[in-house]
């Protein structure tokens, strides 16, 4: 089970969010990882280090070469967390779109009594 902290605290670094929108395409190598940033191989090694300890993307070996991609249990588990808070913002709005409708009909009830007499 990942880690939510550390994949939260992974993701803050614009450079590994921008590496798992890279790998939201497919596999892909360091090299192929490290290309469009201007920045060293080595530190894109440390960067996929710190999302592989965070359960966010796994690595095997194919010769001498790493490929990388996204860990499926690890965006799962963002996005059941995630999932949670849109279900508590749903029961959210639809206690406030009820407390606006009973506001509405009491509004509307007292303008009724108003208009009768």
């Amino acid at each position: 089970m990942p880690n939510l902290d550390a994949a939260f605290s992974a993701l803050a670094d614009p450079t590994r969010r921008a590496i798992l929108a890279r790998l939201a395409n497919g596999e892909a190598t360091v090299l192929e990882l490290a290309e469009p940033f201007d920045i060293t191989q080595p530190a894109i090694s440390r960067h996929l280090k710190v999302l592989e300890q965070a359960g966010l993307i796994v690595r095997r070996v194919e010769g001498t070469k790493r490929p990388c991609r996204l860990s499926k249990d690890g965006v799962d588990a963002i996005d059941q967390w995630l999932a949670m808070l849109r279900k508590a913002l749903a029961r959210n709005y639809e206690r406030l779109d009820q407390v606006l409708a009973d506001i509405k009909s009491a509004d509307t009830k007292s303008s009724n009594r108003k208009e009768k007499q």
